[in-house]
């Protein structure tokens, strides 16, 4: 059994964190644009991911790997198809499509459910660890840029049962601790990282299939010169804490 998967994970994935920020719809995000077109397509992606993996999750929710990081409290399905009802209508779920990227995603996380389902931990923390954390800071700049009414086109990052900074953080301590419980040896440890980073990786592939929207809202030379200059990684500097760009960790 480990005794700190949790460091491990967060150390293992930190150059996939730092690619992660430097993506360029992220950096225009952190600038505060957000394109409405662009922004509903994400959650349109996100309800096919979110909604595959919760329901493998559940599936394997009595298995002793995965019953230790299984909490329904963090289920995102359900709200997403509140943001997805205010973005496209009554109708939204004939009118959403799964990109290419996100169907690649979507596969994976099938493929590694039926053959070693302990890989799907790696997903789960990638996904929900982020939401809990750099999420909350997405949430408020989409909400600005959007000049969005209460309670409408984010709730995607509400998470009802874990609603104050204080529970998040009591939360993901909880879930560390899941983590670092997990009956696993150093070998499948390592295929558990391994398979966090290939998350990140699809999870990189997915908002660039955006970007030609977003450039295509705000210009050729607005977008270049916001894309241009790398964000330094914050989880490889040890001296980032607290750094503005502190938006995609998942941990």
């Amino acid at each position: 059994m480990n005794n700190n998967l949790a460091l491990k994970l967060r150390e293992g994935t930190s150059h996939s964190h730092t690619l992660a920020e430097n993506t360029a719809f992220t950096k225009c995000f952190l600038k505060g644009i957000v394109e409405r077109e662009p922004f509903r397509k994400l959650l349109a992606d996100f309800y096919f991911l979110y909604s595959t993996l919760e329901e493998e999750l559940e599936r394997h929710k009595e298995d002793p790997v995965i019953s230790k990081i299984y909490f329904p409290e963090l289920n995102r399905k359900p709200n997403l198809a509140q943001d997805l009802e205010y973005y496209y209508g009554k109708n939204w779920a004939a009118d959403i499509f799964p990109s290419v990227a996100v169907q690649t995603y979507v596969a994976r996380i099938r493929e590694v459910s039926q053959v070693e389902p302990t890989l799907l931990v790696a997903h789960s923390y990638v996904r929900y660890m982020g939401d809990l954390s750099g999420g909350q800071s997405f949430k408020k700049i989409a909400r600005s840029a959007l000049e969005l009414p209460e309670g409408k086109g984010t709730q995607f990052y509400e998470f009802e049962q874990i609603s104050t900074p204080e529970a998040k953080g009591k939360f993901k301590g909880k879930y560390r601790d899941g983590l670092n419980e997990l009956p696993i040896d150093e070998a499948l440890e390592k295929k558990v990282i391994d398979e966090a980073n290939h998350a990140f990786k699809l999870n990189r592939d997915l908002v660039h299939e955006l970007e030609t929207d977003v450039r295509e809202a705000i210009g050729d030379h607005v977008f270049e010169l916001i894309t241009r200059q790398d964000i330094p990684g914050v989880t490889e500097n040890p001296h980032s804490k607290g750094h503005p760009h502190n938006l995609v960790i998942a941990e």
